[in-house]
């Protein structure tokens, strides 16, 4: 699949380069064997910037399949470590948008979850208590708007858990739209889940200068609904 058209390019530079993820496409390769983003983006660079041989791309961070949004690659090596760096030191501020089925008792606030990974299943799930292998998650939510059943939420992840903004939301009883793995009724029309990445803030790790990428929510329903 050489759709490369479909991925639209929202920042970048000499050391680093941000795409705007459609849903249903996985950001590493896996067992599927389908076309990766990482693949996808290493081409449009290619073809772009007119570059021959092999063209390096660093995989920073990763969206489930399912969910669409801001995705950074880097472009040099240099900028893969230290990225990777401001990630585990959570010095990326990210914020999504999550539509939920429904409202939080809570208009905003902060969940506080331990999350455990089930790598056969691939689902995640919270818990208030700590357990044997599992990891401390945190985000920040605020309710923005609400239309018939849906919720529209703002979400801020302050840890990088698998399937933690689905799985913590599902906790309280507001699973994500389309989720079925995390307790939706019903699957979205194209297979999607309710849940973007809005966008990533961060110090560039080269230049030092403040970055702000930012990408639109979807137009499908039930995101048009906004």
């Amino acid at each position: 699949m050489r759709d490369l058209d479909r991925i639209k390019i929202i920042y970048s530079d000499n050391h680093l380069i941000a795409v705007a993820k459609p849903p249903n496409v996985i950001v590493q390769g896996d067992k599927t064997g389908d076309e990766s983003l990482l693949e996808k983006t290493r081409l449009l660079v290619k073809r772009r910037y007119n570059k021959p041989g092999n063209v390096f791309l660093g995989l920073i961070h990763r969206l489930d399949r399912p969910v669409s949004g801001v995705v950074v690659f880097a472009r040099t090596s240099k900028a893969l470590s230290r990225m990777n760096k401001l990630f585990a030191e959570r010095a990326v501020e990210k914020e999504y948008r999550a539509i939920v089925v429904n409202r939080p008792a809570e208009f905003s606030g902060t969940l506080v979850h331990h999350i455990l990974k089930d790598n056969r299943r691939n689902r995640a799930s919270a818990t208030k208590k700590k357990v044997p292998g599992s990891k401390k998650a945190q985000l920040d939510y605020e309710l923005m708007a609400e239309v018939s059943r849906y919720v529209l939420l703002k979400v801020k992840p302050l840890t990088g858990r698998p399937h933690q903004i689905r799985a913590q939301l599902a906790s309280i009883n507001c699973p994500i739209v389309g989720d079925l793995k995390y307790g939706a009724n019903k699957p979205l029309e194209n297979k999607s889940i309710g849940l973007h990445c809005q966008s990533l803030k961060f110090i560039h790790p080269v230049s030092k200068e403040s970055i702000f990428i930012e990408t639109p929510c979807p137009k499908y329903p039930p995101w048009s609904l906004f």
